[in-house]
């Protein structure tokens, strides 16, 4: 029998200490996988259907074949796996800034998205998402995901607060093909300050609120997923 808790993995990076484990939650009867930043917790595979949804949502607002997307944040890797689940989505570029994470499914230590690692559609790079996006872009794509801060309020970096203004999100809507759209998950409720600076840049914007239950308090808990196409 498995232990009851694992850290898999426990490195040093420029951001703090980021560390995998693994536990099994008795509520649900699972091996549940974790990653924290220091002290805090940046995500669990118990909660996934807003990662997931930012890919759906984002894809669906595209009507054209042979997609190529960029995701920003690799994380557990939920949000790149059901972007490949589009039949229509021709590339994947995962833009990660810690290679540990990156690590992490080349290794194949995540068993629910192993895929990501031998997958010929998808490229896992290290990089700065933030670098790039405020960079002139030297390829187009027809969706990106971002997926890194806690909100566009609460970000894990001080650094990266000036990405969610008009200036930097104009930035990177240059990254985008025509209509491409960009899509953002958002740990708070929607926030509607920031989907009136969204619409300064994008031609439309949607706040979808993702609900799932949470086996932790019994209850429903939700995330938000904003939509915005150039």
């Amino acid at each position: 029998m498995a232990s009851r808790f694992e850290e898999i993995d426990w490195q040093q990076t420029d951001q703090g200490e980021i560390s995998l484990r693994r536990r099994h939650d008795l509520v649900t009867d699972s091996d549940v996988y974790e990653v924290k930043l220091g002290e805090e917790f940046l995500m669990s595979s118990l909660f996934t259907a807003a990662e997931i949804e930012l890919s759906r949502l984002a894809l669906a607002e595209i009507d054209r074949p042979r997609l190529r997307v960029m995701v920003g944040g690799l994380g557990l890797g939920y949000t790149a796996q059901a972007a490949l689940a589009d039949p229509r989505v021709a590339e994947v570029t995962v833009i990660e800034v810690n290679e540990p994470v990156l690590e992490w499914h080349r290794r194949e230590l995540l068993p629910d998205v192993v895929e990501l690692g031998s997958d010929p559609r998808c490229r896992l790079v290290q990089d700065d998402f933030f670098r790039l996006a405020a960079a002139e872009p030297e390829r187009r794509y027809d969706a990106i995901l971002l997926d890194i801060d806690h909100s566009p309020r609460h970000a894990l970096s001080p650094a990266h607060q000036a990405f969610y203004t008009a200036p930097r999100l104009a930035a990177l809507r240059r990254h985008l093909a025509e209509d491409g759209v960009f899509a953002l998950w958002s740990d708070d409720r929607p926030d509607q300050v920031f989907e009136a600076v969204l619409s300064e840049v994008f031609s439309t914007v949607a706040a979808h609120v993702v609900e799932f239950a949470n086996p932790l308090t019994g209850g429903v808990s939700s995330n938000t997923v904003y939509v915005a196409r150039r």
